[in-house]
């Protein structure tokens, strides 16, 4: 399956990836001439289904960013949580998994040799978060959509990668708490404010400005990166 954006394509297929006693699916979407590769984390309540996040993979497709769009939850766990909610809000459990997802990325033909990106919605910031700070040669930069940073806690301090926060400028809370994570990240971040957008980014453009900055930012701090961070 080809999934067409801008002039590039990116051929996408299914995996399904071993971690210990479960298997979580995702999506593997790989352009031509890919310079990086970037592991998705939604929100709580979401997938790898979620329709914001795969138009923003699809803008990185265009430029030229290989994508894997991961379930953090298995389809038992996704109806438990369904009832009590409890799951996802387990970060240290879904900062987990990302770290497992990206030792499979280092060892996919596709994959290993690119540099590593995480992008991160609500919850899932939180988790890609901490990935980071206990995988700083292999992860080369995090972007956090509407995301809880707070909720990494201790582990803000000890990120490596380049960060990019991005919130919504009418997500009032939610930008208190990315101003306070900011103050507390030693490494080279920035915020950007999308003006008007609420938590969804749902406003017309709020997402198309979501995904810009993001090509941007991994443009800028992981496609330098040297191949096989590791």
């Amino acid at each position: 399956m080809s999934i067409k954006s801008g002039s590039e394509a990116a051929s996408e297929r299914a995996v399904r990836i071993a971690m210990g006693r479960i298997q979580l699916d995702g999506d593997l979407a790989v352009p031509s001439g890919a310079r990086g590769v970037v592991l998705f984390a939604h929100g709580s309540g979401s997938s790898r289904h979620s329709t914001r996040n795969r138009r923003v993979a699809q803008v990185l497709h265009g430029a030229g960013f290989a994508t894997l769009l991961l379930d953090l939850l298995t389809p038992q766990e996704e109806q438990l949580d369904s009832l009590t909610a409890h799951i996802r809000f387990d970060i240290p459990l879904l900062a987990e998994r990302l770290e497992l997802a990206v030792a499979w990325l280092g060892k996919q033909a596709e994959t290993k040799k690119l540099p590593i990106g995480l992008f991160g919605a609500s919850t899932g910031a939180a988790a890609a978060l901490i990935a980071a700070a206990h995988l700083p040669e292999e992860i080369g930069a995090v972007v956090s959509r509407g995301g809880r940073p707070d909720l990494a806690g201790n582990a803000l301090e000890e990120v490596r990668a380049p960060t990019l926060l991005i919130v919504g400028g009418a997500d009032t809370m939610v930008l208190e708490l990315n101003r306070e994570a900011l103050a507390q990240l030693k490494c080279r971040a920035e915020i950007q404010v999308v003006t008007g957008a609420g938590h969804l980014f749902e406003e017309p453009g709020a997402l198309e400005q979501v995904s810009k900055l993001a090509v941007t930012w991994f443009t800028l701090v992981l496609a330098a990166e040297p191949a096989g961070r590791k």
